[in-house]
């Protein structure tokens, strides 16, 4: 088993992972009856493609020599309704000045990599994502 979620009630959960015991909660949006003070479990779907994209990245960098410290990834979740669902996704990167003079050939490797995460391949083909990569256009 992965993962064990329990629900504590006032629509959150907890979710721990159990190899390592690490936890965090979970809280139904504001729009949604929640008091949105923790990540939605549809804010996590979103945010999982950013941190799957730049993790596959980082492996990928590191066995190039580099690494990718310091870049930042904005994650925008748009919701649509009937029925209620993640209907997009938009991720903005941000490149640390070091990471912007990398040479094409490496730049198009590293985001071909993230571009074929394993988060990006589950996501449904009706969820439009948009990924703008910064200086790295």
């Amino acid at each position: 088993m992965t993962s064990s979620v329990y629900y504590s009630g006032e629509l959150r959960t907890t979710c721990t992972h159990l190899r390592s015991q690490s936890a965090f909660e979970t809280d139904a949006p504001v729009d949604n009856n929640g008091k949105g003070e923790r990540f939605s479990p549809t804010d996590l779907m979103a945010t999982s493609l950013a941190a799957c994209m730049i993790t596959v990245m980082g492996i990928k960098a590191r066995s190039m020599g580099f690494d990718l410290n310091d870049i930042k990834i904005d994650v925008l979740k748009i919701m649509k309704a009937d029925p209620r669902r993640v209907g997009g996704i938009e991720l903005s990167f941000h490149i640390p000045e070091s990471l912007r003079s990398l040479e094409t050939k490496t730049i198009q490797m590293l985001k071909n990599t993230g571009e074929t995460c394993p988060v990006i391949k589950s996501i449904h083909p009706d969820i439009e994502v948009k990924i703008n990569w910064g200086h790295w256009e």
